[in-house]
């Protein structure tokens, strides 16, 4: 029972403390991750805490999971009206940029790294994606605005871009271990993005309507239904053959563009649990590294963070813009936000529990390659943007704004009485196909006032207090008092 107590009390005091250094280090432009990682060496068998800690495999299965739910995240929070012009865009740099990418890196550390080639190209396809953690949390934390869809751009190349540095992984340790073959491995690609994908749709199809359909005593069950969901998604489709990574991912899109029970509530409670994973996932990855010992790989991880950053990348970004309309200085800060995090790190225990030959030495590599990815380009990106003239001012919608000591604002609150026969008695509020901004704050509904959520069912005589733009007062009046058509 000792044990047990200290371990939940070094979690507490890890967690608390990664959260509020990193409330400091934000004054001063340090990312997240940087500061998650930095706790978790501090709290190490080389730091200040003197925890030796040494599983990999554990290691492993804690990245797995909290990258599944990072990349749920990733898609659920999408923008889906920002995301169509870029797909295609994304989707060409997520596969053939990240494929080129890792083939130039094994190719460059070839000729300075003490390794085999097929060693090198292991090297280069771990690190070959950028890090949807690392991506995601620079960019919003910053509240960075880009032209020209290039946020977008960014988070969905992040969030999509890890089944092919897990295909690079796995199919260069194959290689090495002659288990796998070339014509084999083109296949098995093309087969786990397929499957990821048509099954990670289906997923969310299922998810969507048991929210809808099952209705729950408890809101707050619905949040286990999408928390077992991510779990599904990731082990089911890893289990027929499928890349579970794209899976997850393509499950919190598909959901992005669903309506469903308290979808604002799940979001914001997902967001929460992203932040969770991130913090866990980059301590534990912090504790994993000796860093006295990995610390003799700096230069050779410097080197290789040079060509990454300044040769494999830019060439990677620039060839495979090509057909898309980008001006120079878009491609340069494309390729500048190529920021290396968790899941390199991750990635980079698959050989080390498939005993490869130098794993350690490439783990280390990898390593300190996302510490100067980080310090690099996540402090930087700001500046860049600036500099590249690539950044936008910050949209702030004024008319949200509510009236406030006679303050001008095009939104009011207006009181609706639901008719006899209208078309959405019997409805769940979600089900209303309200204006974009519409709001129903509050309902009048048998002699009691309720303060509804998306499940609640509308009846007739309730009347609705709805915050909302005057502009939409006649679309939503119609909505509410349209009768029902007659079957």
């Amino acid at each position: 029972m000792l044990l047990t107590n200290e371990i939940l009390l070094i979690v507490s005091v890890l967690l608390i403390s990664a959260i509020l250094l990193n409330k400091i280090g934000g004054k001063f432009g340090v990312p997240s991750l940087l500061i998650f990682i930095l706790v978790g060496i501090m709290a190490g068998s080389d730091g200040i805490g003197g925890i030796y800690f040494e599983d990999y495999s554990l290691s492993q299965f804690i990245g797995i999971v909290a990258i599944s739910y990072i990349l749920f995240m990733g898609g659920l929070s999408v923008d889906i009206d920002e995301l169509k012009p870029v797909f295609t865009e994304g989707a060409v740099l997520a596969t053939l940029g990240v494929f080129i990418t890792g083939i130039l890196t094994g190719l460059c550390c070839y000729y300075f790294l003490d390794l085999s080639l097929l060693e090198c190209m292991l090297l280069g396809g771990i690190i070959s994606s950028t890090d949807a953690a690392a991506v995601f949390s620079v960019l919003r934390s910053k509240s960075i605005s880009l032209a020209n869809n290039l946020k977008p751009l960014l988070e969905f190349e992040s969030g999509s871009n890890d089944p092919m540095a897990v295909f690079l992984t796995v199919g260069i340790i194959g290689l090495i271990t002659a288990q796998l073959n070339l014509p084999y491995l083109v296949f098995d690609f093309f087969k786990q993005m397929l499957l990821g994908i048509v099954f990670g749709y289906l997923i969310a199809q299922v998810t969507v309507w048991l929210i809808n359909k099952i209705k729950l005593e408890y809101d707050s069950l619905y949040v286990v239904i999408t928390l077992a969901s991510v779990l599904f998604t990731y082990s089911f489709i890893s289990l027929i053959g499928g890349n579970g990574f794209i899976g997850t991912y393509v499950c919190g899109l598909a959901m992005a563009s669903m309506k469903f029970v308290n979808k604002k509530t799940l979001i914001k409670f997902h967001d929460a649990t992203a932040w969770i994973m991130q913090i866990v996932m980059f301590l534990i990855l912090g504790l994993l590294v000796n860093f006295k010992y990995g610390f003799t790989f700096v230069k050779q991880a410097f080197l290789v963070a040079m060509v990454l950053t300044f040769v494999a990348r830019p060439i990677a970004v620039f060839l495979t813009t090509i057909p898309f309309k980008r001006s120079m200085n878009e491609k340069l800060m494309i390729s500048w936000v190529g920021l290396r995090g968790a899941a390199p790190i991750v990635l980079a225990t698959f050989p080390l529990t498939a005993e490869i030959p130098h794993a350690i030495e490439i783990f280390n590599i990898v390593f300190f390659v996302v510490i100067i990815s980080v310090l690099l380009q996540g402090t930087t990106i700001p500046y860049m943007a600036k500099k590249l003239k690539v950044d936008a001012p910050l949209d702030v919608d004024h008319k949200s704004i509510l009236e406030y000591d006679g303050a001008h604002t095009s939104n009011k609150m207006i009181e609706f009485t639901v008719p006899e026969n209208s078309q959405i008695s019997g409805k769940q509020i979600f089900e209303l196909n309200l204006p974009k901004g519409s709001l129903v704050s509050l309902i009048y509904k048998n002699g009691d006032y309720i303060i509804p959520t998306g499940s609640t069912i509308i009846e007739s005589c309730d009347v609705l207090f709805m915050l909302l733009d005057v502009k939409n007062e006649q679309l939503v009046k119609e909505i509410i008092c349209t009768p029902k058509t007659e079957a």
